[in-house]
C-alpha cells in the first residue's frame, strides 16, 4: 500500500485532505508542529477523532532563524508564513524515506489566505522545501500545477477539488458527506499573527537579543510593562498566570506581590533600582482589590530577599504609557 504524509494541523480542511486521499487508498500518516508559537493540541484531538496516527515534533530550534530574519518578510503581525511553511515541508520531506511514504499532502486551499496561499506563495513554499513535486494540496489540487503523485498515478487527479478562495461552505458540506461533525473553529493558531504578542516579541528581540525558551513562555502570561530600557515587569491577570509567572520565574528576578488584599503576581525581570521597584509596586497594587488611594503593603521576593514597600493604587491609565 502506498502511504503519505499529511501536514496536519487538525482543522476541517487538513482534515477534509486526508479523507480525500485514503478514499483512493492511501494509508496516511500525521505530522504536526509545536514551538512557543503554536501547539498541537488541536491536531492530536482531531487525529484521534478520525483514526490516524499523528507524530509531533518540536521545530523551535530550527523556525527561530526564521522568525528572526524571514527571507520573504512577515505578514500583519511576526509570522513569516511563507518560509514556516517552506520548513514544515521541509521537515515532513526528510521525513518521508524513514516513514516509508511517497509524498506529502496538506489542507491548503487557494486564496483562502491572500497573502501565503496565493499561487505564487504556494509555489514558493513548494520549491523552497526542497521537495517540490512532492507537496499535493487536494482541496485545490486542480487549480495547481501536477504533482508527481497525480502523474505517476498514485492518486486520481480526477478526483481531486478544485476549491479555492476564503468561504468554508464548500469544506462544511464536504464534512457533512463524510460524516465529519467534530472540528475545531478556524480561529487561533499561530501567536505570530497576534498584534500584541507580535508587539511583545519586539520588545524581546530589541531589549533582549540573547533571550531563552522561558522568556517565549513568558510572552504569554500577564499584562507586560516596560518601565525602562532595562526593566520590564509582567502582571498576572488571573489565578493560572500568576502561577505560571511565578514557574517561569529566575533567581535574579524579583516577584511582588500585595498584602491582604486579592491581586496579581508580577515578575520584574532582572536586577532593577530602587525606584523602578517603586514604581512595579505601584502597578502591581493598581491591578489589585485594595483600595484606591488607599497605602498598602506590597510584599517583594527576591532569592532569599523580603523587603516591603508601601504604594498606593491609583488608576491604572496612569501606567498605560508603559504597556507593551
Amino acid at each position: 500500500m502506498i502511504k503519505a504524509l499529511a501536514l496536519f494541523s487538525g482543522g476541517l480542511d487538513s482534515i477534509l485532505a486526508v479523507r480525500l486521499i485514503e478514499e483512493q487508498g492511501i494509508d496516511m500518516r500525521g505530522i504536526c508542529f509545536e514551538s512557543p508559537f503554536f501547539s498541537a493540541q488541536k491536531a492530536r484531538q482531531s487525529a484521534r477523532y478520525i483514526g490516524i496516527p499523528l507524530t509531533v515534533m518540536d521545530i523551535t530550534e530550527r523556525m527561530l532563524p526564521i522568525v528572526l530574519n524571514p527571507r520573504h518578510g512577515y505578514g500583519k503581525g511576526m509570522n513569516p508564513c511563507i518560509d514556516c511553511h517552506a520548513l514544515m515541508f521541509r521537515v515532513a520531506g526528510e521525513m518521508l524515506k524513514e516513514e516509508g511514504a511517497r509524498f506529502m499532502i496538506s489542507g491548503e486551499v487557494l486564496g483562502q489566505r491572500p497573502m501565503s496561499q496565493n499561487l505564487r506563495s504556494l509555489s514558493i513554499i513548494s520549491r523552497e522545501s526542497g521537495f517540490d513535486g512532492l507537496i499535493l494540496r487536494p482541496l485545490s489540487a486542480k487549480r495547481l500545477p501536477e504533482t508527481l503523485a497525480e502523474s505517476q498515478g498514485w492518486v486520481n487527479r480526477e478526483r481531486l477539488l478544485e476549491l479555492s478562495g476564503r468561504s468554508r461552505k464548500p469544506q462544511i458540506e464536504l464534512a457533512k458527506g463524510y460524516g465529519v461533525e467534530q472540528y475545531p473553529s478556524p480561529a487561533g493558531g499561530c501567536l505570530l499573527t497576534d498584534v500584541v504578542f507580535s508587539r511583545r516579541l519586539k520588545d524581546l528581540i530589541t531589549k533582549n537579543p540573547g533571550f531563552s525558551r522561558p522568556d517565549l513562555e513568558l510572552l504569554k502570561q500577564g499584562r507586560h510593562f516596560r518601565i525602562s530600557e532595562g526593566t520590564k515587569i509582567v502582571v498576572g491577570r488571573n489565578k493560572r498566570e500568576n502561577e505560571a509567572i511565578i514557574s517561569l520565574t529566575r533567581r535574579e528576578d524579583t516577584l511582588l506581590t500585595v498584602e491582604l488584599f486579592p491581586g496579581p503576581t508580577t515578575l520584574v525581570i532582572g536586577d532593577s533600582p530602587l525606584e523602578e521597584l517603586e514604581v512595579a509596586a505601584a502597578i502591581t497594587v493598581s491591578y489589585s482589590d485594595a483600595p484606591l488611594h488607599q497605602p498598602v503593603n506590597v510584599v517583594m521576593k527576591r532569592d532569599s530577599t523580603r523587603k516591603t514597600f508601601r504604594a498606593r493604587r491609583v488608576e491604572k491609565s496612569a501606567f498605560h504609557r508603559f504597556m507593551i
